[in-house]
């Protein structure tokens, strides 16, 4: 089995069968969404990488969208939002990270 394979059945990978199994059970309602935040390295233009104080001062996040709420149509599993980072509530759910927020508070969808 090659390391690609073995990648896609760890437990903790959002696509596995078992983390599909978890995220089955979490039902977001109305037009909240469920979403998972994504980290990412900032570079300026002339490559500089910016620092965690400097970047927790930008206004939008980027993640990715585990479940959309039941009223929310534009927005699908999978997709990858930038979000105002002053939105949401983030929470503990089966040992993973989470961050609820409204569909208002998208901002740009991948």
């Amino acid at each position: 089995m090659s390391v690609k394979e073995w990648h896609w059945m760890r437990e903790d990978h959002p696509y596995s069968v078992e983390s599909q199994t978890k995220y089955k059970k979490m039902k977001p309602i109305g037009k909240y969404i469920l979403i998972q935040q994504i980290k990412e390295e900032i570079k300026t233009e002339s490559g500089l990488l910016l620092s965690a104080d400097d970047v927790s001062q930008i206004r939008y996040k980027k993640a990715e969208v585990i479940k959309p709420g039941t009223d929310v149509e534009v927005i699908d599993s999978g997709d990858i939002i930038y979000y105002d980072s002053r939105a949401g509530h983030t929470m503990v759910i089966g040992g993973g990270q989470y961050t609820v927020i409204t569909e208002r508070d998208v901002v740009v969808v991948e």
